[in-house]
């Protein structure tokens, strides 16, 4: 175990933080076209969060209910004695209100405490009432230790915010462990899943939601795409653990529609949009407005990066979904762009050929080995990687292929997998021994998930790589709901003095159900 304990849990539910993020949201109708006569002061109802946090860097979220401009104070302690003050962008309606800031020069392993203001545009000495958050910085010192917790897929079948049920009690669970930071494997919304008011259980229990206008449709103009990621923010435990836990997020494909891809032109008839390139456009759009990530202001606003948290771990975050070729059977025997495409391919084996990081955790948003349908329009299609032949490389899998034979080759040390998607949790073994493909050293992949969302069996396994099922836990019917169970995430634990990387497979109310211990230094586990 790392060095650093584990808070308590009343300590982690109370106190300031806690208090800050529940501050009365406007009502579900000013979300999507905030009142710019409203009286009064600037507002930030929807919570503050940071993210892709470093040593010395981070971003801080916000959004307000009205033009304001965002400011950053920040301070060693919950007093804010002598603050630093950072100046954010103007928030308008070009960004639907919403702003991010990034702090620099901050030190390194430290507990920072921050308060965002929004101030009036025609007079800044009126603000609203601060909002208040902190985040650790990464550690340089390797003794530190470093944990942190992954899963995915909010919201999903339907299955919404049911204040019967206290909402998103997965997130006070994950917020317990004090981690470092939360890794979302994708699905951070279900664009294209409309929710109602009532679900009937097949116990015959009801299930309620909250709904929105937003969400009473699948989304195709930006306003619902924003409308979407605006929808999880009336949680009230998703806010405090905003407020309290740094994030690095990634996408997949309900941030836009089921098993997109570029150019896709949709058969849905829910659709008047057909074409998934516009719908993609705009989702970008609003996931970028709603995350605090540090790449998509660049001009290319791509997903994929590289975080860096201190000599112990560097996390490589994937886009399996904007670069990928059609879905098709995938018995193709060459495939140049596959599921990453030829730059993100050649930039993934750059960053982990040239990481120092003791463990390089990679954050895959599809799994490898489990086979992954898409049937949509009729054709036994595949959504992720493996296609279901278990001989040598075909389609999606040759990039895969090329991909362990370099970290092989290379021997590159300490690689893991993490994902979520397929709405269970389980560790798979990759083995040469037991694979048709045999030139890359044994691994893992971690699957966990979902934090609220429909459970559904357990995926079959493609022996191409050689895949063993060591821990599996799934239901066995599709779209179980929240109420019954089967919401899981994932901790990953670094030791600050071995250096192993511990493996814990959670239960929504964070019972272990499965744990798998790492030795550093290994090219192969």
């Amino acid at each position: 175990m790392s060095q650093r304990p584990l808070p308590d849990r009343r300590t982690v539910l109370r106190g300031s933080l806690a208090a800050s993020a529940a501050l009365t949201l406007p009502a579900a109708g000013l979300g999507a076209a905030p009142a710019l006569a409203l009286s009064g002061r600037p507002r930030a109802g929807w919570g503050v969060q940071t993210g892709d946090v470093t040593t010395d860097s981070g971003l801080v979220w916000v959004r307000s209910d009205r033009p304001a401009r965002m400011i950053v104070e920040t301070s060693a302690t919950e007093s804010f004695r002598n603050p630093r003050r950072w100046h954010g962008p103007l928030l308008g309606a070009d960004t639907d209100f919403t702003g991010t800031t990034r702090l620099r020069g901050l030190p390194p392993g430290e507990q920072i405490h921050y308060r965002v203001l929004l101030a009036d545009p025609d007079d800044p000495r009126r603000t609203g009432e601060p909002v208040t958050g902190t985040f650790r910085t990464a550690s340089v010192r390797r003794r530190d230790g470093v944990r942190f917790v992954w899963s995915g897929d909010l919201a999903g079948q339907g299955w919404g915010i049911n204040p019967d049920l206290g909402g998103y009690r997965i997130y006070d669970a994950m917020a317990a462990l004090d981690p470092d930071f939360f890794l979302c494997s994708g699905d951070n919304v279900y664009a294209d899943g409309p929710i109602g008011e009532t679900v009937t259980l097949p116990d015959g229990r009801i299930w309620r939601n909250v709904t929105t206008e937003e969400k009473s449709k699948v989304a195709e103009t930006l306003a619902e795409f924003r409308g979407n990621f605006r929808y999880n923010l009336l949680d009230e435990n998703l806010r405090a653990f905003n407020a309290r836990v740094p994030s690095i997020i990634q996408w997949d494909d309900h941030e836009v529609t089921n098993n997109w891809y570029p150019g896709e032109i949709l058969a849905d008839g829910r659709y008047t949009e057909k074409n998934v390139d516009v719908l993609a456009a705009r989702a970008r759009q609003a996931f970028s407005e709603y995350f605090p990530i540090s790449t998509l202001r660049r001009p290319d606003g791509r997903v994929y990066r590289v975080q860096r948290h201190g000599p112990l771990l560097d996390v490589f975050v994937l886009d399996m979904r904007t670069y990928r070729n059609a879905n098709s059977p995938g018995g193709q025997s060459t495939d140049p762009q596959g599921i990453l495409g030829r730059e993100q391919l050649e930039w993934l084996k750059k960053e982990l050929s040239r990481s120092r990081a003791v463990w390089k955790v990679i954050a895959s948003d599809m799994p490898l080995g489990l086979v992954v349908p898409d049937t949509g329009d009729g054709r036994p299609n595949i959504e992720a990687v493996a296609q279901g032949d278990p001989g040598a490389p075909l389609g999606r899998e040759l990039q895969i292929a090329e991909l362990l034979r370099f970290v092989k080759h290379r021997r590159i040390t300490g690689t893991v997998w993490v994902t979520a998607d397929v709405h269970y949790t389980s560790a798979q073994h990759y083995q040469p021994s037991r694979a048709a493909f045999t030139d890359f050293e044994p691994f893992w992949e971690f699957v966990s998930g979902p934090l609220n969302a429909g459970a559904f069996p357990a995926n079959a396994l493609d022996g191409t790589f050689g895949p063993e099922r060591v821990f599996v836990k799934a239901p066995t019917r599709a779209n179980v709901s929240p109420a019954e169970g089967y919401q899981f995430f994932g901790e990953v634990d670094i030791d600050g003095d071995t250096a192993e990387l511990t493996v814990r497979l959670r239960e929504q109310d964070g019972t272990v159900l499965f744990t798998k211990v790492l030795q550093p230094g290994l090219v192969g586990q």
